[in-house]
């Protein structure tokens, strides 16, 4: 039996879940939904690869 190889985009897509997660949890702006300088480009990628796996995924289930 042979691994299954690794699905790049789902990777970054959590690591980019994690790390948006892991900087609002410590990032007052960033928890009233007003998102600091530091955490918008955070919360853009994880928003950018979330469109991409979400459209990927809708894509295969045609």
């Amino acid at each position: 039996m042979s691994a299954r190889p690794t699905d790049d985009l789902f990777v970054r897509y959590m690591k980019a879940f994690e790390d948006s997660t892991k900087h609002t949890a410590d990032c007052p702006h960033c928890q009233s939904g007003e998102p600091c300088a530091e955490g918008a480009p955070i919360h853009d990628r994880f928003a950018r690869l979330q469109d991409a796996y979400n459209d990927r995924q809708s894509k295969q289930q045609r």
